[in-house]
């Protein structure tokens, strides 16, 4: 049957740091359709996971209902995972991340399942600061359901068989920074040099981090008139910069002008390619970076790239002040403490 993949694979495939291939990330074959934007969403969480050398069996993957939601079964096929219920994915990851805080948690979610159904939920999780990456597979659309307009779609925004869309869209990246996300970034499905080093940063971030991903349904909602479409995209799309990820190494120095680029040669053999933005941009600044968004939005524009970042957050675990311990790991005796404890314990609330 030509949907189940091959099993063999060239015996000189590149290895990363623990010995892995990029086969060992790869999942199901994917059955979307031909061209679908969740699909090369797929092809980069693949290629973040394989450079940062994971461990498959240490990822929880989790998600919701909707075209989005089905992308798991198609990555990281050694790893963890939990297709949820529609708008729910928040309170799986919370709990699994509340139970053991050693997976590395990655939700994927759309923007039905998140801007609609799901929006109570993603309120509480990023107030929570759940250490995760939170992805919405963001299509404008629902396409599982023949193509309506979903609560992000874009005002005056036209899907292939409807009229133009006349409300105002829900913009998660907005709502992240209102709501005090910890990381905020947005990304283009049709832009892997972009989005790969964003995904392995908001994977290494601790707190939640949220990865809004434009991704063209290119059966509903690639036409002329929408804004969701890969046209669209690249004809409005504004970086805030190049940008990539490196662990802590020798310290390299460069110096160049603010508006140009220049290529580093990194410790493992990679090239990190840096563009410097204008002077009074600072991503980790959340004023600057509501800002930002209100004046591309203006102009017609689409922000892509890391828009904000806390390096100094608290995430879930933190705030509650739980042990290191991963909470499954806990024995009995663990808790249940003796009524000498248990009598200080008391004590300590009065």
């Amino acid at each position: 049957m030509s949907y189940i993949k091959p099993k063999f694979r060239h015996p000189k495939l590149k290895a990363n740091a623990i010995g892995c291939t990029k086969a060992d990330y790869e999942g199901a074959m994917s059955t979307l359709c031909a061209g679908c934007g969740h699909d090369s969403i797929t092809a980069s969480i693949i290629k973040a996971c394989y450079e940062l050398a994971i461990e498959p069996h240490k990822v929880l993957k989790i998600s919701g209902i909707g075209c989005s939601s089905k992308t798991p079964a198609y990555f990281l096929g050694k790893s963890h995972g939990f297709n949820s219920v529609h708008g729910r994915m928040p309170s799986i990851a919370t709990g699994a991340n509340a139970s053991n805080r050693d997976l590395v948690c990655i939700g994927v979610s759309g923007d039905g399942d998140t801007a609609s159904i799901g929006m109570g939920q993603f309120a509480h999780i990023v107030r929570r600061d759940i250490d995760m990456l939170y992805i919405v597979a963001n299509n404008g659309c629902y396409g599982l359901t023949k193509g309506q307009d979903s609560a992000t779609a874009d005002k005056g925004s036209k899907t292939k068989k409807g009229e133009p869309n006349p409300y105002p869209p829900i913009n998660l990246v907005n709502i992240a920074l209102e709501l005090g996300a910890t990381f905020v970034a947005r990304g283009f499905a049709g832009d892997k040099e972009q989005l790969v080093p964003l995904i392995k940063a908001a994977i290494e971030h601790k707190g939640f981090a949220l990865l809004d991903i434009i991704s063209p349904c290119v059966t509903f909602n690639n036409n002329e008139g929408s804004t969701k479409s890969y046209q669209f995209m690249r004809e409005h799309s504004e970086l805030t910069g190049k940008i990539d990820l490196i662990h802590e190494e020798e310290e390299i120095n460069v110096s160049y002008d603010a508006g140009s680029s220049i290529e580093v040669e990194m410790h493992d053999g990679y090239t990190l390619h840096l563009q410097k933005l204008h002077d009074n941009y600072d991503p980790t600044n959340r004023e600057d970076a509501n800002d930002i968004i209100r004046k591309t939005e203006s102009e017609g524009k689409i922000l892509t790239g890391l828009i904000y970042i806390n390096h100094d957050c608290c995430d879930f675990h933190n705030i509650n002040n739980t042990i290191d311990t991963p909470l499954y790991k806990l024995q009995e005796d663990d808790l249940c403490p003796n009524s000498k404890i248990l009598e200080e314990i008391n004590k300590s609330f009065k």
